[in-house]
């Protein structure tokens, strides 16, 4: 092949002939003004032409080189990065990933480095727009993101232009059901309804993210009267800001989150109360007077219109790799994860976290996403007009 190589850039590469212009042999024919690098058209099509024949032959055979390249030879000595779509301290969201790159390596062909990097921005758009399009789709990229972030493209959000129903989906380590908390001490609001009658001030990453969207779509179908305050690196950051009283409480983090890390201890001891439940069912670890926004929906079609903004609560913590991944390293890929959820070292770092597994596979994942993006477009329209893009 190098030969190959060598003679296809020579090829391109050489200086034209020298070819002198000869005198007309019709003396009733002008010269033209010639120069001694002149060359006939249809001389250098030729060149050109044995250029290209060449030139894809190269192609032909670097191209019949990666595929048959093994998914272990690929991987050996190269580096997958997570890439979790909010800042550090982002609750389970980062702490799934955390817990398995150390983990799952054993179980990719190759074993290759696993690290985690954090990439906040726009409620995981940011971090989406770089697995579909500006990282390298070649396996070596995956996302670990916030499912809020695939209602985005539906919704017409700015800079949504990715499609979450192309992606490669891996997996998800737990089923889960978001809730809206408020901070005990900062606000005399106990439930939902108190809710609707007094001002709650809720702290979010994003407009276009979960704790951006539950609240204000609450706030326009059931009347409730959550004030928004946007820009927060991560849900660690809001915790923190309830704490501070910066902010009343958060709506639309889940409820293991909320039960894990430095904020586990927080429904226990009566710091906040949990005032409602989002997702497509209740959740039997939420104490069950815990209203369903679902249930609260005055009209049929504003039920349809929660059904379209609750229904990523069915993919858990869901992770994906671009849509252009070779087929044959994502299929690795998912194998990998599989095993690595009845790993005893990943069990252990998870329950260490107070986490749950309840694993939902990389099928049942795509067949998720995939329903959302048929969800009725009467629906979907609707709820494009509670969240109008701004």
């Amino acid at each position: 092949m190098r030969g190959v190589l060598e003679r296809a850039l020579f090829v391109q590469n050489r200086s034209p002939l020298s070819v002198r212009p000869r005198a007309s042999r019709n003396p009733g024919v002008k010269r033209t003004g010639l120069t001694k690098n002149w060359v006939p058209a249809c001389a250098g099509s030729a060149r050109m032409g044995h250029a290209l024949v060449l030139a894809t032959a190269c192609s032909s055979l670097i191209a019949g080189h990666a595929s048959a390249e093994t998914v272990e030879e690929f991987y050996r000595g190269k580096t997958i990065t997570m890439y979790v779509g909010t800042g550090p301290g982002g609750g389970a969201v980062s702490s799934y990933p955390l817990a398995l790159a150390p983990v799952i390596r054993k179980y990719i062909p190759g074993n290759p480095a696993i690290v985690v990097s954090h990439m906040p921005g726009a409620g995981g758009i940011k971090a989406a727009t770089f697995i579909d399009s500006v990282g390298p789709q070649d396996g070596t990229a995956w996302g670990f993101i916030t499912r809020g972030f695939m209602l985005a493209p539906l919704l017409k959000l700015p800079q949504a232009n990715f499609e979450p129903a192309k992606f490669n989906w891996i997996g998800s380590p737990s089923r889960t059901v978001s809730m809206g908390a408020v901070w005990n001490a900062w606000t005399p609001v106990r439930s939902i309804k108190d809710a609707m009658e007094r001002e709650v001030v809720v702290g979010a990453t994003s407009i276009a993210q979960d704790t951006g969207i539950f609240p204000r779509a609450l706030n326009r179908v059931l009347g409730t009267r959550f004030k928004i305050v946007t820009g927060y690196a991560g849900l660690g950051a809001v915790d923190i800001a309830m704490e501070r009283g910066e902010v009343q409480g958060k709506v639309g983090s889940t409820w293991k989150s909320l039960n894990s890390g430095p904020s586990a201890h927080w429904v226990k001891d009566k710091i906040v109360s949990v005032i409602v439940q989002l997702g497509v069912r209740k959740s039997p670890d939420i104490p069950d007077d815990v209203p369903l926004a679902l249930d609260l929906a005055r009209t049929p079609e504003d039920r349809q219109v929660l059904e379209v903004l609750c229904a990523p609560s069915a993919t858990g913590y869901p992770s994906f790799m671009g849509p252009s991944v070779p087929k044959e390293r994502v299929e690795a890929i998912r194998a990998a994860y599989a095993v690595s959820m009845k790993d005893p070292e990943f069990v252990e770092a998870i329950l260490k976290s107070q986490l749950d597994i309840d694993p939902i596979g990389a099928d049942e994942l795509t067949d998720i996403v995939r329903g959302i993006y048929a969800l009725p477009a009467a629906a979907v329209e609707r709820a494009r007009e509670l969240l109008p893009a701004q």
